[in-house]
C-alpha cells in the first residue's frame, strides 16, 4: 500500500480506517466502530473499524520483537530517521495543520503551534541517541570496576490525548523510538488520525522497521484496560484526566507487574496579576492563555488572580478585549475561539456556567452556544472555593478571583489540588521570581502565559497533575533503564 499522504481525499480517507499492526495495514476485528467527526460541522471524516484484544496482543508482540534488532542500530541510524521525520513534516505541513483543524476543533493559529511542538520535539529526538550515556563509578572493593549503562527500557504503552493530539502523541514516541524502544499508541478515539494514523504514516514513509510503531484504535471498555496490564510494556505513557491517570496508575502497579509511569494529567492553572504589572499586556496574554484552543488545554489558563488595587481596571480591560475575539469556523485565519470537541464536552461547560450563577458569579460576558461552537463566558467576582476555582474548566470560561494583597495572590494560587502550570505577571523581575518560587508547580513563567511547552525543557507537573517529565534530559531518563554492571578483575577475598 502507497506511504503517500500526500494521495487523494478517497485514498487518504481509506488509509485511515485502518489499523496499523506489524507493519502492516489492516482492519479492525472487533463489532464496533469509532466515526471519527468534524467537531464544527458534524461532517464525518472517517469510520474505522476497531481492534480487538487479540489485535492489541499481535502489536505488542511485533514491538517486543522489533525492539530487539532496534535497540542494536548505531546512534546514527536511530537519529537519521527522524531528521527524515522532520524534512516529511515540512513537506506535508498545510495537510497536517488542515488535518487538526477539521479533526481536532483545532484554529488555525492553534494548529500552527501544534505542528510547531511536534516538529521541534522531534528535532530534539534525532539528538538523544548520541545524548544518552552511561557512567563509571569507583569501587570500595579492591580490583572492582563499576559501570552504569543506560539502556533501552524495551515496549513503550501511549495512550495519548485528543486537545493536542499531534504534538502530545509525538512528544512520547519520537523520544522513545529514538531511544531504541518500541511503541504500542492507543490514540484518543475523538481524534483517531492527528493521534495516531498520521504519524504511523510519516514514520513509515521516513523507513522506521516494521513493528516499532503500532497504532491500535480501539474502544476503551474493549482495549483500554488492557493496553496497561498487558504483560509486555514495562512503561505507560499517559496524558489526560486525573480520574483516568489515577485508574492507569493503579492498573499499572496493580496486577502481576509493576510498571513505570509517566502520568501528564489535569491542570488548574492560576494567572496572577500583581498591582505593579503591565496591564495592557496582562490583559492581551491573559487572553490568549485562556481561549487558545477553546481553554482545552491542560496548561490554560483556568483562574486569573488580581491585586485588589487593580482588580477592576483589569477586569473592565479584559472584558473589552475579549469581545473583539472572532468566534466560529476553526479554517478561518482570524478564528480565535473555535469548537468543543464533543457535546459531552459542550454539556459539562452548560453545567459549569449555571453552577457559577448559582454559587454567585457575575457573569459580565456570555453569548449564544451554537452547536459545539461555545463562546467566551467570564465571570468577575469569583472566590477561591467556587467550582470554577477548585476544578479544571477545560472551556472558554474564566472567573476572575480578586486578591487583598502579594500574599492573599499566592495563598490563592496555591489553594488548589494541582500543580502542572502557573504565571505571575508584575514589573519586578526579583518579587517575580520570589513569587514563582513559592508555587507548588511543576512550572511557573514570569509575565507570560501558563501555555509554554519548549522541547529541552521539563514539562510535568506536581501534586494531582501527574508525575515524571518529558523533554530533554528529562525524557532521557523517563524512556532508559539504569543498568549497574561490576567487574571484578582480580580474585576477591570472601570472608567464608
Amino acid at each position: 500500500m502507497s506511504t503517500d499522504i500526500n494521495n487523494t481525499k478517497a485514498d487518504a480517507y481509506d488509509n485511515f480506517h485502518l489499523q496499523y499492526i506489524a507493519g502492516e495495514w489492516q482492519s479492525g476485528q472487533d463489532d464496533s466502530v469509532n466515526t471519527d467527526v468534524n467537531p464544527y460541522n458534524g461532517d464525518t471524516l472517517v469510520e474505522i473499524q476497531q481492534a480487538t484484544k487479540k489485535q492489541l496482543d499481535e502489536a505488542y508482540q511485533a514491538a517486543t520483537k522489533a525492539q530487539k534488532e532496534w535497540a542494536k542500530k548505531t546512534p546514527a541510524e536511530r537519529s537519521a530517521v527522524m531528521y527524515k521525520v522532520v524534512n516529511i513534516l515540512d513537506q506535508r505541513q498545510d495537510e497536517i495543520v488542515d488535518w487538526l483543524i477539521k479533526e481536532s476543533g483545532s484554529t488555525r493559529i492553534k494548529a500552527m503551534v501544534e505542528f510547531s511542538g511536534a516538529r521541534s520535539i522531534t528535532l530534539e529526538a534525532a539528538s538523544f541517541p548520541n545524548r544518552v550515556h552511561g557512567e563509571i563509578r569507583a569501587s570500595n572493593t579492591p580490583g572492582k570496576e563499576n559501570f552504569v549503562y543506560r539502556e533501552p527500557i524495551g515496549v513503550v504503552a501511549v495512550i495519548s490525548p485528543w486537545n493536542f493530539p499531534l504534538h502530545l502523541t509525538q512528544r512520547s514516541i519520537g523520544p522513545a523510538l529514538a531511544l531504541g524502544n518500541a511503541v504500542v499508541l492507543k490514540p484518543a478515539s475523538d481524534t483517531p488520525i492527528t493521534g495516531g494514523l498520521l504519524l504511523a504514516k510519516i514514520f513509515e514513509e521516513a523507513g522506521l522497521p516494521k513493528g516499532l510503531l503500532n497504532v491500535v484504535v480501539g474502544a476503551g471498555s474493549e482495549i483500554g484496560d488492557a493496553v496497561v496490564t498487558h504483560e509486555i510494556p514495562s512503561f505507560v505513557s499517559f496524558t489526560g484526566s486525573t480520574s483516568v491517570g489515577k485508574h492507569i496508575g493503579e492498573l499499572a502497579n496493580g496486577g502481576d507487574y509493576i510498571k513505570q509511569v509517566a502520568l501528564e494529567l489535569g491542570g488548574n492553572s492560576p494567572f496572577v496579576v500583581l498591582k505593579d504589572a503591565d496591564i495592557e499586556q496582562a490583559v492581551k496574554a491573559a487572553a490568549f492563555g485562556k481561549f487558545l484552543h477553546q481553554g482545552q488545554i491542560c496548561i490554560a489558563i483556568n483562574r486569573i488572580i488580581v491585586e485588589d488595587e487593580i482588580y477592576d481596571d483589569f477586569v473592565e480591560r479584559f472584558l473589552a478585549h475579549v469581545k473583539t475575539l472572532n468566534v466560529g469556523d476553526p479554517s478561518k485565519a482570524d478564528t480565535a475561539v473555535g469548537p468543543i470537541i464533543n457535546e459531552k464536552q459542550v454539556k459539562s461547560l452548560k453545567e459549569k456556567i449555571a453552577k457559577a450563577q448559582e454559587e454567585g458569579a457575575n457573569m459580565i460576558l456570555s453569548g449564544e452556544i451554537k452547536g459545539q461552537v461555545v463562546p467566551p463566558h467570564i465571570f468577575s467576582e469569583v472566590t477561591r472555593d467556587m467550582d470554577l476555582s477548585r476544578n479544571e474548566v477545560f472551556g472558554p470560561l474564566v472567573g476572575i478571583i480578586r486578591a487583598k494583597d502579594e500574599d492573599d495572590a499566592l495563598s490563592i494560587a496555591n489553594d488548589s489540588m494541582y500543580g502542572l502550570s502557573s504565571a505571575v505577571f508584575t514589573a519586578d523581575m526579583q518579587k517575580g521570581l520570589r513569587f514563582a518560587r513559592g508555587i507548588r508547580a511543576g512550572m511557573t513563567h514570569i509575565n507570560d502565559i501558563s501555555v509554554n511547552d519548549e522541547s529541552n525543557v521539563p514539562f510535568g507537573g506536581e501534586k494531582n497533575s501527574g508525575i515524571g517529565r518529558f523533554n530533554g534530559e528529562w525524557v532521557l531518563e523517563e524512556f532508559t533503564r539504569t543498568h549497574w554492571i561490576s567487574m571484578q578483575h582480580t580474585p576477591r577475598d570472601y570472608p567464608f
